[in-house]
């Protein structure tokens, strides 16, 4: 049974190098290349939305692995999507420097 209290927020949505037709939900500018899960995972941590992390293919593009954080629903959809999109360039910065 699909469970409404949690929101499914996938990596295809902040991703720049797909389409709008494909998955993206966030605008070009606010999109990263390539977002990793953990990436993903770290961001919606910061935002204190409690994670779940699961590899999986996005419908749209079943072929590509992927995957999706689960976090619990405090926000509209897509004031949670424009949260995480401008916390995830700041994560992404971070976990580059630490390498």
């Amino acid at each position: 049974m699909k469970e409404y209290k949690r929101l499914v927020i996938w990596l295809d949505y902040f991703n720049s190098v797909i389409t709008r037709g494909q998955g993206r939900r966030v605008s070009l500018n606010q999109a990263v290349r390539n977002p990793t899960l953990e990436e993903l995972t770290e961001a919606s941590k910061r935002l204190k939305y409690n994670p779940e992390a699961l590899q999986a293919f996005h419908p749209k593009r079943s072929l590509t692995q992927s995957g999706y954080v689960s976090i619990e629903r405090k926000k509209p959809k897509g004031e949670v999507l424009a949260e995480l999109a401008s916390i995830l360039p700041v994560v992404r910065g971070e976990q580059r420097q630490q390498s």
